[in-house]
């Protein structure tokens, strides 16, 4: 029955001058199908009133079955779809240390995704350490790491500086005093982050340089945990620069004293890559729209 689907355009327009002109033939074409599957079928489809057509109930049985195939065939194409092309949908793994995921990822995910929305990003979390050897070992395409790191075989790309700031809850006795030198987080309480991650290594060497002792509270991965609890333990808290946003600070009530000696601290965050990486192109889009965001930033 391949005449089917002009039976149901004659139906459905209610004229053959109508439906033929849909269907791009001529009438007297249309005609002749309309026969042959009347003959073939053994019934009469139509009532023929002069120039008017009417549908019998044969013909009406028969294009309430047509619909059911129209919707058989569109469901039968719409599976069939997927398999016309053998060719995955682009995506890209990245590695980021715990600071970067939670500081400096979800902006180059969004400047990214905002370009290549269909992009599948998966994204692993890890210390810096253990982000080097994913990149290495091709397990992850990109690692987005707060430190520069110089290793063979990788690529190195440098974002922006970062430095240590000194964060504090509102009533904090710091924050009238009218300067705040190095040896005022002296036996400070504090919350900082766990020992092995970049930023404690810093934060560490720090103290190590000036013989600072601070009093440490709490010891925590999570810059949210931190940001949290500095406010309802009143202590205070070191954190990067590029995660103070105004609007973090002012909903939390928090403030910042800048102390010298943190400013001459700096941490690079960067990307890495091996030499495969170039070669992939959405993992290159990624460097390049990271590098341009970062450019501005600086411009």
């Amino acid at each position: 029955m391949e005449h089917m689907d002009v039976f149901a355009t004659v139906v459905e327009l209610e004229s053959l001058n109508k439906a033929s002109q849909s269907l791009n033939i001529s009438q007297p074409a249309l005609s002749r199908k309309i026969m042959r599957l009347e003959e073939e079928l053994g019934v009469d489809l139509f009532l023929r009133k002069g120039k008017r057509l009417e549908i019998t109930r044969a013909g009406q049985i028969l294009y309430e079955y047509a619909l059911e195939q129209r919707h058989t065939e569109r469901k039968l194409f719409r599976q069939l779809e997927e398999f016309k092309t053998t060719s995955k949908p682009a995506s890209i793994t990245i590695g980021a240390s715990l600071t970067t995921l939670q500081s400096t990822l979800p902006d180059l995910i969004t400047i990214y995704t905002r370009d290549y929305p269909k992009i599948d990003i998966k994204a692993i979390t890890g210390k810096t350490h253990e982000i080097v050897p994913m990149v290495k070992d091709r397990k992850v395409d990109i690692g987005l790491v707060a430190s520069k790191i110089e290793h063979p075989g990788l690529q190195c790309v440098p974002l922006f500086d970062d430095h240590l700031c000194l964060v504090l809850p509102f009533g904090h006795p710091l924050i009238d005093k009218s300067s705040v030198q190095i040896d005022d987080l002296q036996e400070l309480p504090m919350i900082l982050f766990s020992r092995g991650t970049w930023y404690r290594i810093l934060m560490d060497e720090l103290f190590h340089r000036y013989n600072i002792h601070p009093d440490v509270k709490m010891e925590i991965d999570s810059f949210e945990a931190i940001i949290r609890l500095v406010s309802t333990c009143q202590t205070a808290t070191l954190l990067p620069e590029s995660y103070l946003r105004r609007s973090l600070m002012k909903d939390n009530e928090l403030f910042i004293r800048l102390i010298p000696e943190l400013e001459q601290t700096t941490r690079t965050t960067s990307l890495l890559f091996t030499e495969e990486a170039v070669h992939h192109p959405s993992a290159q889009r990624f460097i390049e729209k990271a590098r341009q965001h970062f450019n501005r930033m600086e411009s």
